[in-house]
């Protein structure tokens, strides 16, 4: 086989790859997270302290939507809530910058994320409880949350298997190391952390049970660089119908749907938008991805 077409795929020099950045991340939010974790650099500000300061954000977007009167608490809680994207990357690209990427970092990043929208999603749901939802408010807006887990569960675990498959970038899932470890060794609250990590991992493996066979497929072709290059080309060549359902999943739609439901006062669509049309495309998502991770293990295993 030839050195061309041996080559393995490569990521951008800020860890991104293409295929994976929608408009908003490829024009606005990566661009600005980059930057800002380069000022960062100097300043020994660590990655966890970027990612607390992230899910602190969601917090304040949360207390501007439903604290602070209409329109200046939507919009000052919107404004809060886009900002909330620039510092969930510039997390990690300081961590890629300053070496400080882990397993621990990255478990600290989701925490911090999912803690500031379960903040979000319950003063919202008073907000709604207030109008003529009444009651009924608190029970879709639990709907919409574990909606929420499930979708975020399944792009996010999708989009980084993508990564470790095609691009050779670890996760919590391939990177078993000194903090993972200490995890189930340490504290309860580390211990707690651990558990918190196994259901996030075990829903995705639910979800997909080819999943672990493929990955199989590309650990035994690490030996043989030819070998790897064509498992990872063809991966990412039967990815793109995946990537697509993936992104809409993702959390960019979503912040703008709510923001402009908080700027109509109300986020009773929001709700609904996460609790039907979302699952409706995780469905279509999932059946999508089994039928393509079964096909290549046909064509690879």
């Amino acid at each position: 086989m030839s050195a061309v077409s041996a080559e393995l795929p490569r990521a951008k020099s800020d860890g991104r790859v293409a295929e994976l950045e929608d408009v908003l991340n490829r024009t606005i939010y990566h661009p600005l997270a980059f930057r800002l974790a380069r000022l960062l650099v100097p300043t020994g500000v660590t990655p966890n302290a970027v990612s607390i300061v992230s899910g602190t954000l969601v917090c304040l977007a949360a207390v501007f939507y439903t604290q602070v009167d209409w329109p200046a608490g939507a919009l000052a809680g919107f404004a809060c809530h886009l900002a909330w994207h620039v510092a969930d990357g510039a997390d990690g690209d300081l961590a890629r910058l300053t070496g400080k990427a882990s397993p621990l970092g990255e478990f600290i990043d989701g925490a911090a994320d999912y803690l500031g929208h379960i903040f979000l999603y319950v003063l919202l749901s008073s907000m709604l409880d207030d109008g003529p939802v009444g009651g009924w408010a608190w029970a879709l807006a639990a709907v919409s949350g574990a909606s929420r887990i499930a979708q975020s569960n399944h792009s996010e675990t999708q989009r980084r298997q993508y990564l470790w498959r095609v691009y050779g970038i670890g996760w919590l899932k391939t990177q078993p190391s000194a903090d993972s470890r200490a995890f189930a060794a340490g504290n309860p609250l580390s211990r707690a952390a651990a558990s918190v990590i196994r259901a996030y991992l075990g829903l995705a493996a639910w979800t997909a049970p080819y999943s672990a066979s493929l990955d199989r497929v590309v650990e035994d072709a690490a030996a043989d660089p030819a070998r790897l290059a064509q498992v990872r080309r063809r991966i990412r060549d039967a990815a793109h119908g995946s990537l697509v359902l993936e992104k809409a999943l993702g959390a960019n739609w979503r912040t703008i749907l709510l923001g402009l439901c908080m700027l109509l006062a109300s986020p009773l669509w929001y709700f609904l938008w996460e609790a039907v049309v979302l699952n409706v495309v995780l469905v279509v998502s999932t059946l999508h991805h089994n039928r393509v991770e079964r096909r290549l293990l046909a064509e690879l295993g």
